[in-house]
């Protein structure tokens, strides 16, 4: 070789680092810009979707509270208390020993409901001095829609860092939108825990995709690895139900160690992150016993002792192969028995009804019971219609989510058959269509698998799973890899499989963009551009009337969401609160709504007083309620617990010595007027003083 040829060449090799680190550069600057614009793009949809809806700016303090129903209304509720109160100790202090909020009842707060979003919240509207700039409630949900902007963020990443293409971040997006009654309940219930915590598991999700990938630099992985402690503790704060997801990600993450489809101490690096989140959380959340006995602990502590056994055998001993094989019965069995022994010795509340809901779900047990058979007739805890599937194949997302989900699990199959005939785990992946043999593909399809078999049985679960479909089926249209390791399968041979991969992945997800442009695009401008009259004004005069006649000692009694508005809108106290995860609350708010059901004036009088109630309220919408499906109503299920209910020849109807309470009490007459007086009263609400009586005649 010539001499200037040779320097020619290595002036070129010389040139050639410094394009491929500019060219990545820029593809990594283009994609964060386009990741962060999509996040500010969707809080500020969600901002003037919400104001459209609502008519924030043009009313009043207390007509914008009423947008917040049911437990929305208490979160909110302790986030005004924290302001009012003369310094944030005093404030924290107040919330921890509360005993304004439910008679006869010293609770808590932070501890019971997971206030630490409102904690924040409030800590930074003072510490900004956002006092003279902007309203405490325009802060507060700008915080959350802020929130989901990372939330749409952190999903575009993920779905980028699987594909090598930020194309699959900007289709994550549009699906995500599109499908958004699916995807997330910002638009009713804004201060949701799961609003403020899921942004922190998607981050989570991002990041751990990005740790359990193989040819990943060690800065990468350190920052991954800090990014995974840092939001799964975060999340775990936010979130009184954090540790059954995370739980169901540690199955996730056990069954890509089992299979050898990843590194085992990536896996183990993880396992220490979720000890570290629980006791750490444990500590600063009043020793909540909860995390102590949840099966997150159990599960993690029996992974990691089941690995200390095989790794203390001499490999190749008839022992080690033995416990090879029985690695999962020992870890099943493991988990149950130290989550038996943390249940036994550690004091906690067992949520008896969370296990006969279950019972009686998959159809094990019958009951009879209020509570339990209230749960089954929440929407968010039955099986998902078909409108779901309706509206998810309608945005072609599910079509293209079943094709990715089903070329993804078949190669990660091949590739676990692969490992158990012995063929060690590849440290570089090659683009030879295998895409199985990622580790990051395989997590998210045991995860989708897992969550979508949740979601099926609980259409509550959609809100978690749907946003993972729209991240799964983005980034395989998106991945040349997913089509080579198809057309691998197919064996093409008249066209270049790598040339049809590349055009495939930049053809199809623009003709799918291009068609949900056409489609959706004017849909989603009109919703922003129409006015919605949303305006509850018999609500809004009942809180008029009760900050202005009610004592300040006064006490109500009704429906758990109307309670929850009456303590945010007026801050009197109530006798119960919408609150699921508390049996003893859920017992009384069964006993209050015994003034739906067909009981003497004497009976609900003596459940009122025993609450110290002095207030009662009936609502039209529940005492006339006219549902859907029958046995289903407030007043069925009342009728079914109380044995009202008279089957006869098939047909079943309610019957008792009494008439209805909540119409009789209507009718003004012997012994109704004996106990109640009705002070106000307007098209929904009619109002009771719940006199002071010593003598019950009937």
């Amino acid at each position: 070789m010539a001499p200037d040829e040779r320097n020619k060449e290595n002036s070129n090799l010389g040139r050639s680092p410094k394009y491929v680190l500019f060219q990545r550069f820029a593809k990594l600057f283009f994609g964060c810009v386009a990741a962060v614009t999509s996040g500010m793009m969707y809080a500020v949809y969600l901002s003037t979707y919400h104001e459209r809806k609502f008519w924030f700016s043009s009313r009043q303090e207390l007509e914008r509270e009423i947008t917040f129903q049911g437990d929305s209304a208490i979160y909110y509720s302790f986030y005004k208390e924290l302001l009012k109160a003369p310094s944030f100790e005093r404030g924290v202090y107040e919330l921890t020993h509360n005993n304004k909020t439910i008679s006869l009842r010293t609770l808590n707060a932070v501890q019971q409901m997971t206030l630490y979003p409102e904690l924040i919240a409030s800590v930074l509207y003072q510490a900004s001095g956002s006092e003279e700039v902007i309203e405490p409630m325009y802060f507060y949900i700008g915080i959350v829609f802020g929130l989901q902007g990372i939330y749409m963020a952190a999903l575009f990443v993920t779905s980028w860092v699987m594909s090598g293409t930020w194309l699959a971040g900007m289709l994550t997006v549009a699906w995500f939108i599109i499908n958004r009654t699916d995807t997330t309940r910002i638009d009713y219930s804004i201060p949701l825990r799961e609003n403020w915590a899921l942004p922190y598991f998607a981050c989570q999700v991002a990041a751990l995709t990005g740790y359990l990938k193989n040819n990943i630099n060690s800065s990468a992985e350190r920052f991954c690895y800090l990014l995974v402690s840092a939001s799964t503790y975060t999340f775990m704060m936010m979130w009184e139900y954090s540790h059954y997801l995370l739980f169901v990600q540690a199955v996730s993450l056990f069954l890509l160690d089992s299979f050898a489809l990843v590194q085992t101490d990536k896996v183990h690096e993880v396992y220490k992150i979720y000890l570290f989140s629980l006791f750490l959380g444990y500590l600063l959340q009043f020793e909540n016993p909860a995390l102590l006995v949840s099966p997150l602990l159990s599960l993690v502590a029996a992974l990691m002792l089941s690995k200390c056994l095989q790794m203390n055998m001499k490999k190749g001993t008839f022992i080690s192969r033995m416990l090879k094989i029985m690695y999962f019965y020992l870890v099943f069995t493991l988990t149950v028995t130290m989550n038996f022994l943390l249940k036994t010795f550690i004091p906690h509340k067992e949520n008896e009804h969370v296990l006969n809901f279950l019972e009686v779900k998959f159809g094990l047990n019958t009951t009879k019971n209020f509570t339990v058979n209230w749960l089954l007739c929440q929407e968010s805890l039955q099986m998902p219609s078909q409108d779901f599937f309706l509206r998810l194949t309608q945005s072609s997302l599910l079509p293209f989510y079943v094709l990715v989900l089903t070329i993804c699990l078949s190669s990660v199959t091949q590739v676990i058959f692969r490992r158990i005939r012995g063929e060690p785990l590849k440290e570089k992946i090659t683009f030879d269509g295998q895409i199985g043999e990622r580790p990051e593909i395989a997590y998210h399809v045991i995860h989708t698998l897992l969550m979508g078999s949740l979601a099926m049985m609980l259409e509550g679960m959609k809100y978690l799973w749907t946003p993972h479909v729209c991240m799964l089926a983005a980034f395989g249209v998106c991945s040349p890899e997913l089509w080579m390791t198809l057309f691998k399968w197919l064996r093409l041979k008249a066209v270049h499989p790598v040339l049809l991969a590349l055009i495939l992945s930049m053809a199809v997800p623009s003709i799918i963009g291009f068609s949900l442009w056409k489609e959706y695009f004017p849909r989603i401008m009109a919703e922003l551009s129409e006015l919605q009259e949303l305006y509850d004004s018999d609500t809004v005069e009942l809180m008029m009337w009760i900050k202005r006649q009610a004592p300040v000692a006064a006490v109500f009694a009704g429906s758990p969401q109307l309670m929850g508005v009456i303590k945010l809108c007026t801050g009197w106290t109530v006798t119960s609160l919408p609150l699921y995860n508390d049996y003893n609350l859920l017992q009384r708010n069964e006993n209050i709504y015994q003034m739906y059901s067909k009981r003497s004036a004497e009976d609900i009088y003596k459940i009122l007083t025993s609450y110290k109630a002095t207030y009662l309220i009936i609502e039209d919408s529940i005492c006339n309620e006219v549902g859907p499906v029958k046995g289903c109503r407030v007043k069925d299920l009342l009728d079914i617990a109380n044995g009202h209910v008279v089957c006869d020849e098939g047909d079943s109807y309610a019957y008792s010595k009494y008439g209805r309470f909540c119409h009789e009490i209507k009718m003004n007459y012997s012994p109704y007027v004996n106990y109640f007086t009705r002070v106000y009263w307007n098209r929904s609400y009619f109002v009771y003083k719940i006199n002071t009586v010593i003598s019950f005649q009937s």
